[in-house]
């Protein structure tokens, strides 16, 4: 499909996730658009919620609202922790959730593990706030690699693990695998907290039930957690989490207010009250896992 021409003569882009549902945006300018060696790429301007970046017609990120989703995958289990010294990203091109770990004091080093270094240089020059210079901090490294592999192969561990994958088509669908969440565990550290993006429980319910059957032989403790997320539309999204430290789930939201302070930084979105609540969900998705 020629998205351009679509785009140019319609001036609106119409997300393709769901079949019979949607939601459009207007295109003001269009910045950069590349069929890469594994999708293709747009990032746009709207007037509502500024820079855009879709891959294959999904809607990834907005400058408007991407703190939301970045800050709750980010903050959850850092401060579930609350000592993770060591960080792997997989995903996560734009650099959001990059910037957001390196905001903790206690991580010494962050890894990201990226499919596609074409989406990292366009994040880098057309979505520039998301990354805020994270891209160039001494405590990151950027690694091209899949991150099936890379899961499957390294000898490093970590103490948290964020997969900030696209939704389980293309070349997403393999960081929903057991390969992938086997590798996962495999180079966690004991009482390391593995969480993923997966998807509005809402219009892909099936997504959460997949999810904890594939998860569970893996940690003792599966279970998600949630946030709405304007743009990722039809209701809360959830977000996957592993983990074999059972109390990490349920820290007290003073403990985790504690952990806040001594972190010292600001947020947009997320708290402590917010965290706590988070795991609390509702009986559709409860039946579902």
């Amino acid at each position: 499909m020629d998205f351009l021409g679509e785009i140019m003569e319609k001036r609106t882009l119409r997300e393709t996730l769901h079949s019979g549902y949607g939601q459009s945006f207007d295109v003001d300018q269009v910045f950069f658009e590349l069929d890469t060696d594994h999708q293709h790429l747009i990032i746009f301007e709207n007037e509502t919620f500024g820079r855009i970046m879709a891959l294959d017609g999904v809607i990834q990120t907005t400058e408007r609202d991407e703190f939301i989703y970045h800050e709750m995958m980010a903050h959850v289990p850092l401060f579930a922790h609350g000592d993770a010294k060591r960080v792997l990203i997989i995903g996560g091109g734009d650099g959001g959730m990059l910037r957001e770990v390196l905001r903790h004091p206690e991580v010494e080093s962050v890894t990201q593990v990226e499919i596609d270094q074409a989406v990292v240089d366009m994040c880098k020059e057309y979505l520039p706030n998301h990354s805020a210079g994270a891209f160039d901090d001494p405590k990151a490294t950027v690694v091209i690699a899949d991150g099936v592999d890379y899961v499957s192969e390294t000898s490093d561990k970590f103490d948290v693990i964020i997969s900030d994958c696209t939704d389980p088509i293309g070349p997403g669908e393999v960081l929903f695998s057991s390969r992938f969440y086997e590798g996962c565990k495999r180079c966690l550290n004991e009482g390391g907290i593995f969480v993923a993006q997966n998807g509005v429980s809402f219009m892909q319910i099936d997504e959460v039930s997949t999810t904890a059957k594939r998860l569970s032989p893996y940690f003792s403790d599966v279970s998600f957690y949630s946030a709405a997320v304007p743009t990722y539309v039809g209701g809360i999204m959830t977000f996957a989490w592993g983990t074999d430290n059972e109390s990490a789930r349920s820290v007290e939201a003073s403990v985790i207010r504690e952990r806040f302070e001594k972190a010292g930084f600001k947020t947009r979105f997320y708290t402590p009250e917010l965290h706590a609540a988070a795991f609390a969900l509702p009986q559709y998705v409860i039946d579902a896992i």
